[in-house]
């Protein structure tokens, strides 16, 4: 199995139907795993719904708002016990173009991208329907991280990308201390360290229509004071090699 597109959810139930229609219109294949973390708005009875409709749609239930970082360990690890070669992180509010799937699989199968990030700064900032309040706050959070860590990737926070499977086996998830939208920045960083090829593309970030947005300022704050932590835990511990390198 090749491509496995991971959407946590919380009330999406607006989303969803159409979010996996969009993906299985796509011309390449993409199953989908949805990880709903309890949401009352029935998010989960519609990917049932679905799963009648269209093979390769998956769905993990848990009891409750467990956060990002872990819907997205348990979708890796699942990920990794089936097999696939492409795992992808996604939002479930039409925030990311699901055309863009096929450009980020293209950067990692053909162009040998070992994580491929759907980027808002890499071009400029290209972010729809944002207040310019939040549009500062998250490319200052970006930059602010870039200083912090020593990366050279413009959109630190980025949520949208695509992993192979190589990556994900090496940084071992499951050890990732963050636990909201800093797991996102310490994915990047892990992978970073570890020397991947990690390549952004450049896409159009549209704030959704529908449904309530999960972001606050308080998140950021997390986000913030969570990149110190990771760089003081990162000067303690030993990266390890790229397994292509040295042939484990």
């Amino acid at each position: 199995m090749e491509n496995l597109v991971i959407i946590p959810t919380y009330n999406e139930s607006e989303n969803i139907e159409p979010l996996i229609r969009a993906i299985k219109s796509l011309e390449h294949r993409f199953d989908i795993l949805i990880i709903d973390d309890n949401s009352p708005d029935g998010t989960a009875s519609i990917v049932k719904r679905m799963q009648k409709e269209h093979d390769g749609i998956h769905l993990i239930e848990r009891e409750g708002k467990l956060g990002l970082g872990t819907a997205y360990i348990t979708g890796f690890r699942w990920a990794l016990e089936k097999d696939y070669h492409y795992i992808y992180e996604m939002d479930a509010d039409f925030s990311h173009d699901p055309n863009d799937l096929v450009r980020l699989y293209r950067t990692c199968k053909e162009e040998g991208a070992d994580v491929a990030i759907g980027s808002r700064y890499i071009s400029g900032v290209n972010v729809v329907n944002w207040p310019l309040s939040r549009v500062l706050m998250s490319y200052f959070a970006s930059i602010y991280v870039r200083v912090i860590t020593g990366m050279k990737i413009k959109d630190t926070t980025a949520g949208f990308k695509c992993y192979r499977r190589e990556v994900l086996e090496n940084i071992k998830p499951e050890l990732i201390k963050s636990v909201g939208y800093a797991f996102q920045i310490e994915m990047k960083f892990n992978a970073w360290k570890m020397g991947y090829n990690i390549v952004e593309i450049p896409i159009i970030f549209t704030e959704r229509k529908m449904g309530s947005s999960k972001m606050s300022g308080g998140i950021f704050n997390e986000a913030l004071w969570g990149v110190l932590r990771m760089k003081i835990r990162s000067i303690f511990r030993r990266h390890g090699k790229l397994l292509k390198q040295t042939g484990s």
